[in-house]
C-alpha cells in the first residue's frame, strides 16, 4: 500500500496540476470556453477509449512496465506544453497525457483490490482516495493563480511530478501477482452479466464527477475574482478529500448503499445555489459560491468511494480488473462530458443554465441510487 500511494500520489498530482490550468493556456491561446471546455474533454475522451485495454496490457506485460509508461505518458507532455499555447498543440498534448492517465487510474484501483481483503477494502479505497485528493487540494485551487500571477511554465514543471513516481511504481509491481485478477477469461454471456452488475455504480459515478469537472474546469471562469476562485476549488477539493477518506470506513460498518441517495441530493442541492451564485457575471454572490462548491465536493468525494466499492461487490475476483476499467470509464468520462457539455451550454447560453443541466443529470440517476442492486456486500475473494 505505501508504494501503491506513492504512485497515485504522484500521478494524481500531475494530472491535477493541469486540470483547471491546461484550459487556460487554450484561453491565453485565443481559445473560447468551448475551445478551453475541449481541453479536459479530450483528455478525458482518449482516457476513456484507453482504459479498457489496460487489464490485457498488465497480463501482456506486467504491473511495472505498464504503471511506469503510464506515469511518463502523463508527465513528459504536461512539460512539453511550455512549448505553445495553440489550441491544436494543447489538445495533441492532452490526449497524449490522456493515454497516462487511462492506465494509471484503471491499475491503481485494481490494485487496491488485489491488495486488501472484502472486509478493510472501503478503509483500503478511502486511503487510495486520500492519495488521489490531497494534490488535488493544494493544486487545483493553487494551479489558475499561480499559473496568472506567476508563471503558466511552473504548473507545467508541477505537472511533470509523475516521473516521480516510476521507481515506486517497480516496487509496487513486486508485491502484485503476475497477471491481474482479471486473468480468467468468461463467456460473452457471462461477460455481460458482468457489466450488467456494473451499470448501476458506474452511471452514479458518471453524474457526479460531471458536476465536479463542470466546476473544477470553469470555476475561474464564472467568478469575477481570482481569489474567489482559489477558494471555491480549495473548498470542493477539501471536501471531497474529507468525504473520500470517510465514506470508506462508514461503508465497511453500515454498508455503502445507505449513503448514495443522499448524496446523490447533495449533489443537486450544491450545484443549484452554485448556479444562483454566478448568475450575475460580474458580481458573484460569494457566500452562495462557496457554499456551493463545499457541498457538491462532500457528494463528489463521498460518491466516488462508495461506487468503487459497489463495483467490486458486484464482482466476483476475476472480474476487479474489469470493474476497475468500468468504474474509471465512468468517472472520466464525467469529467469530460462535465468540460464540454457546460462549456457548450454556456457558450450558448450561460453558466447558470449549464449547471442547473448538469444537476438534472444527477438528480434523473436518484431511482439507481435508491434501488437495492447491484452488490452491496463484498463477495469473497475468487467468487465468479
Amino acid at each position: 500500500m505505501p508504494a501503491l500511494l506513492a504512485v497515485t500520489a504522484s500521478g494524481f498530482a500531475g494530472y491535477a496540476a493541469l486540470l483547471p490550468v491546461a484550459p487556460l493556456w487554450a484561453v491565453h491561446g485565443g481559445s473560447g470556453s468551448a475551445g478551453a471546455g475541449a481541453v479536459n474533454g479530450i483528455l478525458m475522451l482518449v482516457t476513456v477509449l484507453t482504459q479498457p485495454f489496460v487489464p490485457g496490457a498488465i497480463r501482456r506485460l506486467g504491473w511495472a512496465p505498464v504503471l511506469t509508461a503510464g506515469l511518463v505518458l502523463l508527465g513528459v507532455p504536461a512539460l512539453l506544453l511550455a512549448l505553445s499555447d495553440a489550441l491544436g498543440a494543447v489538445l495533441a498534448l492532452s490526449a497524449v497525457r490522456g493515454i497516462g492517465f487511462g492506465i494509471l487510474t484503471v491499475a491503481g484501483s485494481a490494485a487496491v483490490a488485489e491488495l486488501v481483503e472484502p472486509a478493510r477494502r472501503g478503509a483500503a479505497i478511502g486511503a487510495y482516495g486520500l492519495a488521489i485528493a490531497a494534490p488535488q487540494l493544494l493544486l487545483v485551487p493553487l494551479g489558475p493563480w499561480l499559473a496568472e500571477t506567476v508563471d503558466f511554465r511552473l504548473m507545467f514543471l508541477a505537472a511533470g511530478v509523475p516521473l516521480l513516481g516510476c521507481v515506486p511504481a517497480r516496487a509496487l509491481g513486486r508485491h502484485l501477482p503476475g497477471e491481474p485478477a482479471s486473468g480468467d477469461h468468461p463467456g460473452h454471456e457471462a461477460r455481460g452479466r458482468v457489466y450488467a452488475r456494473l451499470l448501476r455504480p458506474m452511471a452514479l459515478l458518471l453524474a457526479v464527477t460531471l458536476a465536479g469537472g463542470a466546476l473544477i474546469t470553469f470555476a475561474a471562469q464564472m467568478v469575477d475574482a481570482a481569489h474567489l476562485t482559489m477558494i471555491g476549488l480549495a473548498l470542493l477539493t477539501a471536501a471531497a478529500a474529507v468525504s473520500r477518506w470517510r465514506a470508506g470506513g462508514l461503508a465497511d460498518r453500515y454498508g455503502a448503499h445507505r449513503f448514495v441517495w443522499p448524496l446523490v441530493l447533495v449533489t443537486v442541492l450544491g450545484l443549484a445555489l452554485t448556479a444562483y451564485a454566478v448568475e450575475d457575471p460580474d458580481a458573484t454572490r460569494a457566500g452562495a459560491f462557496l457554499l456551493g462548491m463545499a457541498i457538491v465536493g462532500v457528494s463528489y468525494g463521498g460518491l466516488q468511494n462508495l461506487t468503487l466499492v459497489l463495483s467490486f461487490a458486484a464482482v466476483g475476483r476475476r472480474d476487479f480488473g474489469t470493474a476497475s476499467a468500468v468504474w474509471n470509464v465512468g468517472f472520466d468520462a464525467g469529467t469530460g462530458l462535465g468540460s464540454v457539455l457546460v462549456g457548450a451550454i454556456a457558450a450558448g447560453a450561460s453558466f447558470p443554465v449549464a449547471l442547473l443541466v448538469a444537476a438534472g443529470f444527477s438528480l434523473v440517476t436518484l431511482p439507481l441510487a435508491l434501488a437495492r442492486r447491484g452488490g452491496t456486500t463484498p463477495r469473497p475473494a475468487g467468487d465468479g
